[in-house]
């Protein structure tokens, strides 16, 4: 089974090199990931399926709810033309890497062609069904590891993508069909919490949920920066707050946010409330919180201690975040910022898979005639 593996770190279209592709790793001699509050083992087998589990499911949430906001907001701009609707959609195929692939099936961006690539694509790694695929085949790979509850739901979401039910739900209302998704993402990850036992798989699990939302939550704000920007006469305007409102929609943002503030939505405390909330669980400090926690259990190092240059990288980001203010970030360039941290992530997940994911193949001849030596040796 072959896992793709999502590592954009900008907005902006990138060349291949920036991509890279992994296969599930399933070495001849499997690393053991020791625990230091108990005697299990994990195999770097099974924790490389749950974490591409976990982040499969989260993208596959995230990829609905922003096609579901998009396309409602269409419907306030009805009037759009062929142009205005490529510059609306393109960008957001740019936000997952996708362009490349898109254009060598379809001719052109709009709502229905660039829907259809996110949801139904097989083709495109990052569309809704080949996510919820490739999580299911996880799943499948560590069946002895989840619960019975979690596996039924995955493949009871894998069995309706598969229907024909599925795309006539989609062309009929593709609202009723994003909201399913997420249903079953919401459910999965509600099991999880229930049924699964607290130990290092569970910890890898939110690693690669935690991973993945802070990811997306900053590719939901660049979207602004980077699509959605509107020229000078539309600041302040209709659109202006439509889109910011979408932002915070394609976040599940918007009740949270309006909690706190009130008033009209503001770019300024959109961006605050999405980087900095220490409550809301979507926001991007939120997530590095929780990534940090994961990772110092899954190391057993205390707290400043760390395995590698990644990990030291990425709490420094953390600790810099807690005494930072919109205002620097403003400043210095919202873009910029946000693409630093996709940058830290992206080697954080690297650095992840390097330590308790990857083993090189074992030289089998090679160990073969060490072992013929030492037995030599030993007569």
């Amino acid at each position: 089974m072959v896992t793709l593996k999502f590592t954009a770190t900008s907005l902006h279209p990138l060349p291949a090199s920036s991509f890279r592709m992994s296969e599930l790793i399933i070495p001849s001699v499997q690393k053991p990931i020791s625990n230091k509050r108990d005697s299990l083992f994990m195999l770097s087998r099974v924790a490389n399926s749950l974490y591409w589990m976990s982040r499969y499911i989260e993208r596959s949430e995230n990829v609905a709810r922003l096609l579901d906001v998009n396309l409602q907001l269409m419907l306030d701009f009805a009037d759009f033309d062929e142009a205005q609707l490529e510059k609306h959609w393109l960008p957001i195929l740019c936000s997952s890497g996708d362009e490349k692939t898109f254009f060598k099936l379809y001719q052109k961006a709009d709502s229905e062609s660039v829907t259809e690539f996110l949801t139904f694509s097989e083709e495109n790694p990052n569309s809704i069904i080949s996510c919820l695929f490739s999580a299911r085949e996880n799943a499948r790979q560590v069946r002895d590891q989840i619960s019975l509850e979690m596996f039924e739901t995955l493949n009871e979401c894998y069995l309706f993508l598969k229907s024909s039910n599925a795309r006539e739900i989609w062309q009929t209302g593709a609202h009723d069909f994003y909201e399913q998704i997420k249903k079953y993402s919401h459910l999965f990850q509600g099991l999880t919490g229930s049924t699964f036992t607290r130990n290092e798989g569970y910890e890898f699990i939110n690693l690669g949920k935690f991973l993945e939302r802070a990811d997306k939550t900053t590719r939901i704000l660049d979207l602004k920066y980077h699509i959605l920007l509107p020229s000078v006469s539309d600041v302040g305007g209709a659109v202006d707050a439509a889109q910011w409102q979408a932002i915070l929609r394609s976040a599940s943002a918007l009740e949270a946010y309006r909690r706190f503030h009130v008033e009209d939505i503001l770019p300024k405390k959109v961006a605050e409330f999405l980087i900095f909330s220490p409550t809301f669980p979507r926001s991007l400090l939120s997530c590095m919180q929780h990534l940090d926690e994961d990772l110092h259990r899954l190391s057993g190092n205390e707290r400043r201690e760390y395995k590698s240059a990644e990990e030291r990288a990425f709490c420094k980001l953390l600790s810099d975040m807690n005494f930072m203010t919109i205002e620097e970030i403003l400043k210095s360039g919202l873009h910029q910022f946000l693409q630093l941290v996709q940058t830290t992530l992206d080697r954080l997940d690297d650095h992840i898979y390097q330590e308790y994911m990857y083993h090189p193949p074992v030289d089998t001849q090679s160990e073969i005639l060490l072992h013929q030596q030492q037995m030599q040796q030993q007569q």
